[in-house]
């Protein structure tokens, strides 16, 4: 059973995780196991608080973006480039989903993940450095709508890489923006517009799961913890935005690799 106080600190932790390129599933995951919690992470219950945080994240971005998503839904280039970058996410999350529902149980396995996050960020920040800027001279909406097919699909795949804990679901389709010819900051909007169909998506499966047998479920922590992610990812979001116009994921992939071997070390002595 989760309590209050954890679902706060988780519900939190998502928040700012889910849109930090950090993985808040890797976080959600390691930190329980390091502070010593009695979570079983491979529970169903912890699952549906996990979606439920998730989609409180995922309604926060699509009210965000709201003015975004009306220009998305009326451009039909614009609208297919993002049906395209999807589909790979949320095809191999259908058919991977119980297998990888395993690691989400193993703290180590996220650890080492989020480590290989940290790798990634650097080396997208490296390899996309002097790479045409298709923003440059142009509006974002007309950047994002200009990637070729192959390119959507490619940076669709490189979100999927978020199917495992410890990788940054942000992160990596930041990435393959970057590598994609986007700026940072397109890059950025275009990886949260991407987030949001996704997360809603495993949201609205899962989530009746707590109505349809709710004594089997903590519905009072599962709600909090929502509350709390909606507020924090708010916070996040409008930084973000803001950070990504300038600045890099150096900073997030040092955290990263730092944090993901000291969670190795720690727990593998325990």
């Amino acid at each position: 059973m989760i309590t209050y106080i954890q679902a706060i600190i988780l519900g939190a932790l998502q928040g700012v995780t889910e849109l930090f390129p950090v993985s808040s599933l890797g976080h959600s995951i390691i930190l329980p196991a390091l502070f010593g919690w009695n979570i079983d992470q491979g529970a169903d219950a912890f699952l549906v608080f996990l979606v439920a945080t998730h989609f409180a994240t995922a309604l926060v971005l699509f009210l965000y973006f709201l003015r975004d998503w009306v220009r998305i839904l009326t451009n039909g280039r614009l609208l297919a480039v993002m049906v395209v970058a999807t589909i790979p996410a949320g095809l191999l999350g259908l058919l991977l989903q119980t297998k990888l529902q395993v690691l989400f149980a193993s703290p180590i396995i996220a650890a080492c993940f989020l480590a290989l996050n940290g790798a990634m960020l650097y080396g997208a920040e490296r390899l996309a450095r002097g790479r045409a800027d298709l923003s440059m001279h142009t509006d974002p909406d007309t950047a994002i709508s200009h990637m070729s097919w192959w390119k959507a699909i490619c940076t669709g795949l490189a979100q999927s890489l978020a199917l495992l804990p410890g990788f940054s679901r942000t992160g990596s389709a930041l990435a393959g923006g970057l590598l994609n010819g986007l700026s940072r900051s397109d890059a950025a909007r275009f990886a949260f517009l991407l987030a949001t169909p996704l997360i809603g998506a495993a949201a609205i499966l899962k989530l009746p799961l707590i109505f349809r047998d709710a004594g089997a479920y903590p519905v009072g922590p599962i709600i909090v913890g929502a509350l709390v992610a909606a507020g924090a990812a708010l916070l996040s979001v409008r930084f973000l935005t803001k950070y990504f116009e300038h600045k890099t994921m150096k900073p997030f992939a040092i955290y990263c690799a730092v944090a993901g071997i000291v969670a190795v070390v720690i727990l593998g002595i325990r």
